[in-house]
């Protein structure tokens, strides 16, 4: 019994890591295609003022490197269920709304009413947070049982992270390097803690296709993920996450999520905040972006990649340890909450220490991406 167990734990790990390589292969090997594509059809960024910080046009849309790589990944090593079969229809929509709004630039609430119904469609097939654990420990009822509101709680965490991915799309790498850190984690939990495959091998995927993607997209970028990636990014994120970490009944299973996509959570509820309290609409533009802050405060944006880099990588590291321990889970987590508040203040509420000049700063990406998510989403 113990050999067969064995067996079956190699099986999985050559599982996980077959589904890395071929998505990253895929993903490398489409990336000159898809920019020689978003030159020919016209979806190149153009720098057309202050807030977007490349000083010349980019192509965008490499996105859909990412995509082809976990698509072909998934289709070879993931049973197509009837929730995976959804997850994935909802994932081609939100494809190719990108690819348009990355050519079109399009207005924002047809696009928020697309990502309602991919996320619908995510749903119904059967993707939803049908429990939710109770964050008052001293409660008698351990759990929240959801019933028909577990379908608009599932679509507004799908389109929310979805969103929120987008928003972090401000730097070079960024979104591609945190999305990739964030896999990762899911991937360890899932082995170690959920004992969900399918789960592990999704995220192997979609970590192996954005390590594809980043030597193209690393500063200086040679090309941008667009909308068409940093919103699949958040999607399938957003969807697999339901099925791997929602549906255990403890109260981490209620933290876990919350830490593994922390920093764009974190960045897109500050955004809110901060425009509120200015009298703005949330969906007003603005360079208060924790990446911008950094900049602000004399970083380079290779130094700023990097220190969202460890953030991310502190705060999905402390989601791997609260699940799968036991001694050290309050620690970990005052812990995790206690240097997230920290960073949180000096970064997204202390003034910066100086201010740049409103020129752009040369080959840098996220301007124009984050710039569009600001106008979209908010």
């Amino acid at each position: 019994m113990n050999n067969l167990s064995k067996i079956m734990e190699v099986q999985e790990i050559w599982s996980v890591l077959l589904a890395m390589t071929l998505a990253a292969v895929v993903s490398l090997a489409a990336t000159p295609l898809v920019k020689a594509l978003s030159v020919k059809v016209g979806a190149v960024d153009v720098p057309k003022d202050g807030r977007r910080m490349h000083d010349h046009p980019i192509p965008r849309m490499g996105g859909l490197a990412i995509f082809l790589g976990f698509l072909l990944s998934m289709l070879l090593f993931v049973p197509l269920d009837a929730e995976k079969q959804g997850m994935l229809l909802g994932a081609v929509i939100i494809v190719v709304l990108g690819m348009l709004d990355d050519k079109y630039a399009l207005p924002a609430k047809p696009k928020f009413l697309v990502q309602i119904a991919a996320a619908l469609i995510a749903v119904m097939a059967g993707n939803q947070i049908n429990v939710l654990s109770n964050p008052n420990i001293f409660s008698p009822n351990p759990v929240w049982q959801l019933g028909w509101l577990a379908y608009p709680v599932t679509v507004i965490w799908i389109v929310a992270i979805t969103n929120a991915v987008n928003l972090i799309d401000g730097l070079d790498g960024l979104a591609c390097g945190v999305s990739t850190i964030s896999a990762m984690s899911m991937l360890v939990i899932a082995l170690l803690r959920v004992n969900e495959l399918d789960v592990a091998v999704m995220m192997s995927a979609l970590a192996g296709a954005c390590i594809g993607f980043l030597p193209y997209n690393f500063n200086p970028a040679k090309i941008f993920m667009g909308d068409t990636g940093s919103t699949f990014l958040g999607f399938v994120m957003a969807t697999v996450s339901v099925n791997g970490m929602f549906k255990q009944y403890t109260i981490i299973s209620f933290v876990v999520p919350f830490l593994v996509l922390g920093l764009p959570i974190f960045d897109v509820c500050f955004a809110v905040v901060r425009r509120v309290s200015h009298g703005q609409s949330p969906m007003t533009p603005d360079r208060g972006h924790v990446h911008h802050r950094l900049i602000d405060m004399g970083f380079s944006q290779k130094q700023a990649v990097g220190v969202l880099y460890v953030i991310s990588a502190i705060l999905g590291l402390s989601a791997v340890v609260l699940a799968v321990t036991n001694a050290l889970k309050a620690m970990v987590f005052l812990l995790a909450m206690g240097a997230a508040a920290a960073i949180a203040w000096r970064v997204f509420l202390a003034g910066p220490v100086h201010e740049k000049p409103e020129e752009p700063e040369p080959s840098a990406q996220g301007g124009q991406e984050e710039d569009k998510g600001d106008e979209d989403h908010g």
